[in-house]
């Protein structure tokens, strides 16, 4: 099948990567470019935290710049919304590791849990733009924390016609949503361009109710069971 990839870069290249190995032919509209703030992440690691907290497998990478500096607290408790962010913690030597359901929500919830009332603050690492349920349940569970932005998602200017271009030879089978950022922003394009939904794609496929909450009517729309890419590829 034709896919049309809009996450942000790098990811997007990682997710065209599986979906060519699964014999699909991916298409890539990358609407956002991460920028990582490396040494705020450590200036935010070398001040008292009980715990760590990461609501994307985006800050994970931003970590994977700190090398070596990075050993010194791949001790501490390591909070995750899902699986995947889980295992690329892994893989940077995070030993202490708990994994939520996907959302923010529920991270929340397990931190509140498993982390009860520590002395010092819990250390989120966290993105700019970014929905705001895990802060507001960290703040609903009293649960102090620390803030502290160490990427930003930058908006990618795409020429005008770049809506007709994918559709020159043909309509994508698919499109996939990662974010409700993403997914506005791609709405936006259709709407520039005067380009219907259904006459873009016959699939939109969302990985939450969220991102599909931003895609304007006429969009067929399929939610992911999880949160998760796995789960969304296998709406495929």
């Amino acid at each position: 099948m034709r896919l049309l990839v809009t996450r942000p870069q790098p990811a997007a290249e990682a997710t065209a990567g599986r979906l060519e190995r699964l014999g699909h032919r991916p298409l890539l509209l990358p609407l956002a470019q991460a920028e990582h703030l490396p040494d705020a992440a450590l200036a935010a690691l070398r001040s008292p935290h009980a715990a760590i907290a990461m609501t994307s497998a985006e800050a994970v990478r931003v970590l994977a710049n700190l090398g070596a500096d990075l050993e010194p607290y791949t001790a501490k408790p390591c909070f995750c919304v899902g699986e995947a962010t889980a295992r690329a913690a892994r893989r940077l030597g995070f030993s202490s590791l708990h994994a939520a359901a996907g959302t923010g929500k529920s991270l929340a919830e397990l931190i509140a849990d498993r982390l009860g009332t520590p002395e010092a603050p819990l250390l989120y690492l966290a993105g700019s733009p970014r929905s705001e349920g895990f802060e507001a349940t960290l703040r609903q569970r009293r649960i102090a924390h620390l803030t502290v932005e160490c990427y930003r998602m930058r908006p990618i200017a795409h020429p005008q016609d770049i809506m007709a271009r994918l559709t020159s030879d043909g309509m994508p089978d698919a499109v996939l949503l990662y974010s409700h950022d993403t997914a506005r922003r791609f709405a936006a394009l259709l709407d520039e361009a005067g380009i219907a939904p259904a006459a873009f794609s016959p699939r939109y496929l969302c990985l939450s109710a969220v991102v599909a909450e931003a895609l304007p009517e006429g969009a067929r729309v399929e939610i992911a069971a999880r949160p998760d890419e796995e789960s969304l590829f296998s709406l495929l």
